[in-house]
């Protein structure tokens, strides 16, 4: 009797009486339903260690890959930065001149090269992880990066030979970097239960965003001593974490034999490539333009990688095995993090260069430093903005376990913005104290928002599709990197761009320079000052070059002084980085909104398709598996979320399986 009135939709009551089931309180309908709900992070967490301990990995395996993964990210995240200040002693070291016309590239290509490969690597790394396993490429991607350390270590060539092989090598050195960034989120969403991927991915997440600023500052004391240990600082570090991964890594992740996705890579590769060359090249002068925007080249490059990266989308729509899966974008957790991601980027990735341009090139100098230290000064002075990341990114990691990502991801896009606004709001030649804790704002935003922005987005995605998941949204990251540089460049460029010549040609002239050189260096592209700021030259010495000779000498002492150059910079200066933090603070309000819009908390391993429990319905053996519904089948390639979420099993589904299995 009881049987029959559950068939037909009805709940026996104590004492006999037959009531439907809708009518039922909603504590007693969905007691087993809120029981699993409530207890699922728990579970997940137990059900984790279980397997690890089951696997003989022991308990503590997640601590050993959140320690060797955060190395991992902290080596490649340093050398992607420690260039940067170390830029004078290198061309010093192999004899370049960067600033002669024609070795700008090499320049640019010294910056920007790795950052390049390693944006358009990491898909393609993510999606070789989930077919062939994720430990496997991570391995190999701390090895690739070690032997190319070395190989930049070992740079015996001279001149223009020896910036060539440095950049190829940095190239070969980001593709295991790639390789390290694109499966290091998803082997910590294996290795920790839902409720601890927040704090860990949090502090490997700080751990990359301070190691770009932990290699300034290395790189600023390392390159006085001896250029060559700006590249062999890492290799020590890269052979212990090659050992030790191989040692103590193990596989926990799915993994989904597949076809490699030739046409996709192909068309995503070169395509995003020519954006990026694309953007490169347009930072420097062309022709009688201050900027490359113009040139045929650069235009084509953009709008040919555009075309391509179209047709990308189109083959991965029709492949049977896409490397880019467009159906994970159906998550709305996966692409609301990931779009606020984007712009967060776009906000914050060319802030470096433009406050190490700020720092070398006016304040320090004008606060007693000579040119030729102020590389190093700056990164020391920029350290608040590290310790802001280091305070706020394992906190709010942390606090997303329990809360959510969401209060915590808007909000630091919000602080991010007010510390902007505050940027913009101080004199250029300001008091250090109220700029260190501006930074240190900055740097609690930044790291309020990345934390469980990541955590959110890992959390949301299959365990099948972890590593390629994790690749496209180191891609947006780090492309987002290159976008923000080139427009951050630009805006400060069209600021000086208006107002330096005419000030330049004014204050040359007035301390003796002929006319004609005045208006020669008057003439040269504003791009020139900012990289010889960049570098730290003595700017003024550095365009003049033979002229200076020629002067009386106390004209000479004050035009290459600690204060011509700083004075005469500074009010262009001003209005072109007015525009830039204005674009920042821009950026950072529309990523605020699209965090705002990810919804509650979602993890899909909350979420999957699970046999209904229960004692009578598990054999002694363990649970029966169950075919997945076609629903649920899309929803293991994100592209049903909704239907996996909701999936039932008819009562009694179970028992009809055991029945009819083989015994």
């Amino acid at each position: 009797m009881r049987g029959a009135a559950r068939a037909a939709g009805n709940e026996v009551r104590p004492g006999g009486m037959l009531m439907p089931a809708a009518s039922l309180p909603p504590p007693a309908r969905h007691r087993g339903q809120a029981a699993r709900s409530d207890g699922a992070a728990r579970l997940a967490g137990a059900g984790q260690d279980g397997r690890a301990a089951r696997d003989g990995l022991g308990r503590h395996y997640k601590w050993i890959v959140l320690s060797n993964t955060t190395l991992g990210v902290l080596m490649a995240t340093v050398n992607a930065s420690i260039m940067l200040i170390a830029l004078p002693d290198i061309f010093r070291g192999i004899g370049v001149n960067p600033l002669q016309p024609g070795n700008t590239s090499l320049l640019l290509w010294l910056i920007m090269g790795y950052i390049v490969v390693t944006a358009v690597l990491v898909v393609s790394f993510g999606r070789l992880g989930d077919m062939y396993g994720r430990v496997r490429i991570y391995n190999l991607g701390f090895a690739v990066f070690s032997v190319f350390s070395v190989m930049l270590s070992l740079t015996w060539m001279h001149g223009v030979a020896a910036a060539w092989w440095l950049i190829v090598m940095r190239i070969l050195q980001g593709v295991g970097g790639a390789m390290l960034m694109a499966n290091s989120s998803a082997l910590l969403t294996d290795a920790f239960p839902s409720d601890q991927r927040g704090l860990a991915l949090g502090l490997n997440q700080v751990a990359g965003i301070a190691g770009s600023f932990i290699g300034l500052v290395l790189g600023g004391l390392l390159g006085p001593v001896d250029w060559h240990l700006v590249f062999l600082v890492s290799v020590p570090f890269g052979v212990f974490g090659t050992l030790w991964a191989y040692w103590k890594l193990r596989e926990q992740g799915v993994r989904r034999p597949a076809r490699l996705d030739w046409w996709g890579n192909l068309t995503f590769g070169v395509g995003l490539i020519a954006v990026l060359v694309g953007i490169t090249y347009g930072i420097q002068p062309y022709g009688g333009h201050t900027m490359g925007w113009t040139s045929p080249f650069v235009i084509s490059a953009i709008a040919g990688g555009a075309v391509l990266l179209v047709v990308f989308c189109v083959v991965e729509t029709r492949v049977a095995h896409p490397m880019f899966r467009l159906g994970l974008f159906r998550i709305r957790a996966f692409t609301a993090g990931n779009l606020a991601s984007l712009l967060s980027g776009l906000g914050r990735g060319g802030l470096m260069f433009i406050l190490i341009i700020w720092l070398q090139g006016i304040y320090l100098p004008r606060h007693g430093y000579t040119f030729s230290v102020t590389p190093l000064w700056a990164g020391i002075f920029m350290l608040p903005l590290t310790a802001g990341f280091l305070i706020a990114g394992p906190a709010s990691g942390w606090l997303s376990d329990h809360f959510g990502a969401r209060p915590f991801a808007t909000g630091g896009m919000v602080v991010a913005a007010g510390s902007f606004l505050l940027l913009e709001r101080l004199p250029v030649d300001f008091v250090y104290w109220q700029f260190a804790l501006i930074l240190l704002l900055n740097g609690i935003g930044m790291g309020l928002f990345a934390s469980p922005n990541r955590a959110a987005i890992m959390n949301s995605l299959p365990p099948e599709r972890r590593g390629v998941g994790s690749g496209m949204s180191a891609t947006f990251q780090n492309s987002a990197m290159v976008l923000s540089i080139g427009i951050f460049f630009t805006l400060i460029i069209f600021g000086l761009a208006s107002s330096l010549p005419a000030t330049l040609t004014h204050g040359l002239t007035a301390q003796g320079v002929p006319a004609a050189a005045a208006a020669k260096v008057a003439a040269l592209p504003p791009v020139a000052v900012l990289f010889a700021s960049l570098l730290g030259y003595n700017p003024v010495r550095t365009l003049l070059g033979p002229v200076i000779a020629h002067l009386p000498p106390g004209h000479a002492a004050y035009l290459t002084g600690r204060g011509f150059f700083p004075s005469l910079i500074s009010p262009a200066f001003s209005h072109g980085l007015s525009i830039a933090f204005d674009f920042a603070i821009a950026a950072c309000l529309i990523a605020a909104v699209a965090s705002l819009l990810r919804g509650g908390r979602y993890v899909h391993d909350e979420h999957a398709p699970a046999a209904p429990g229960g004692a009578a319905d598990t054999p002694p053996g363990g649970p029966v598996a169950v075919p997945p519904s076609p629903a649920a089948a899309r929803a293991s390639d994100g592209s049903d979320r909704t239907g996996a979420a909701h999936q039932t099993v008819r009562p009694g589904a179970n028992r009809r399986r055991r029945a009819a299995r083989p015994q």
